[in-house]
């Protein structure tokens, strides 16, 4: 028998939880596919899928079973014990992708953290402790850890905690020159986000990413795809660094991997792995059963010919309509993105305003999400039909016409 539940609403999250977020006036309570219901019965169509994390929609029966099968047989156990969810989805992790090894933890942050340490301690070991330094992008996003926002290129996240990691540089996105007055003999790795996600929505260029792929090479460097909030399948491919051909040497995934079920993994080759051996970086397990059996069940759905097919054909669909509404009514000057992380781009007289169509939005019964400023992003369902599609895009576009005649 479960504890009894103690009414709570929207009120108690300012008396209780630390306020470092500031969520919407309403409060979710169950969800199927791409509807949501929140206290008062009020469904909602999800268009912003937890950041692009709930690759599967909400509760999918094959998600569902899983949890439920290995719920009743092992939860948690200590890092001196391996267990055989976290050993399938490695397995399988690695006969997807250009990696020997899997590493897995709880969370994105983690998953960064073990990566940018794990680039680090190779190079310290094969060439030497002068080769320390990481490059990383303006606006980029790899966690809430200390190094992680410190190697992050947003500095509101970093400044006022005190003396910062040294030894990492920022430059803009998608500039290959500043790139590569920056990159050095001492540069240890090259961090990026194949799509940048909270500064945008905006994908990195081909010419961009391959050239950081040549820098690297020429330079002893490891190149780090950060492809957390890219999410899994999210492109149309497994991960986004197929979509592009350039392999990156570490790649990082998190919650999208659990289908919203907690979990982080980072991916490496043999070569590289061998320097995070045993007592160089500690983990609470070796994968937690119960995340690892979900993820595997995702992986075995999302990494499929029907889904990341129909990946292709849902972004298609979502983008005609939403340049259609953007030129009716004057909003986006741009639809940008890869499969089903898209941006709209807000045009000169509503940018800064991203907000306001994220509320305007809720009131019309739609989850979307911002990404900075001046793009509404979208991140739904990899499996979302048609009809919720186009529900959720009607919502929008009276939103939208809301909006404009205020």
């Amino acid at each position: 028998m479960s504890a009894p539940h103690t009414p709570v609403e929207r009120a108690d999250f300012d008396q209780v939880i630390v306020p470092t977020f500031a969520p919407a006036a309403f409060v979710p309570v169950r969800g199927l596919g791409s509807r949501v219901w929140d206290q008062s019965g009020r469904e909602l169509v999800d268009f912003a899928g937890g950041i692009a994390v709930n690759a599967l929609g909400h509760a999918h029966p094959a998600m569902v079973a899983a949890l439920t099968e290995q719920a009743g047989k092992l939860w948690h156990i200590s890092n001196i014990y391996t267990n055989e969810p976290a050993l399938r989805l490695a397995k399988k992790l690695t006969a997807a992708t250009f990696a020997d090894r899997a590493f897995f933890c709880n969370s994105g942050a983690e998953a960064n953290e073990a990566a940018f340490k794990l680039a680090r301690r190779y190079a310290h070991d094969v060439y030497g402790p002068q080769k320390f330094e990481i490059i990383s992008a303006l606006n980029s996003f790899h966690g809430r850890t200390l190094f992680t926002v410190t190697v992050g290129g947003q500095s509101k996240y970093s400044d006022g905690f005190g003396p910062k990691i040294e030894g990492i540089t920022h430059v803009p996105f998608n500039d290959l020159d500043a790139l590569k007055a920056a990159i050095s003999d001492k540069t240890c790795a090259v961090v990026l986000e194949p799509i940048q996600g909270e500064s945008g929505i905006l994908p990195g260029d081909q010419a961009y990413l391959e050239g950081a792929r040549q820098l690297c090479n020429e330079h002893n460097a490891l190149l780090i795809f950060d492809e957390v909030q890219t999410g899994l399948g999210r492109t149309g491919e497994l991960f986004a660094y197929m979509h592009y051909g350039v392999t990156p040497d570490i790649l990082t995934n998190a919650k999208s991997l659990g289908g919203g079920f907690p979990i982080g993994a980072m991916l490496t080759t043999n070569q590289i792995a061998a320097h995070l051996s045993v007592g160089t970086h500690g983990t609470t397990y070796g994968g937690n059963p119960l995340a690892c059996a979900v993820a595997e069940t995702v992986l075995d759905i999302v990494n499929t010919p029907e889904v990341l097919e129909g990946v292709k054909a849902r972004h298609e669909r979502f983008k005609a309509r939403l340049m259609q509404i953007g030129e009716r009514y004057g909003v986006f000057s741009l639809v940008r993105g890869r499969g089903l992380l898209i941006g709209c781009v807000l045009s000169e007289a509503w940018k800064g305003k991203a907000g306001a169509f994220c509320a305007a939005a809720e009131k019309q019964a739609l989850m979307v999400l911002q990404a900075g400023p001046d793009v509404v992003r979208l991140a739904p369902s990899l499996v979302i039909d048609d009809a919720d599609i186009d529900e959720g895009l009607d919502r929008l576009e009276r939103a939208v016409a809301t909006l404009t005649q205020a």
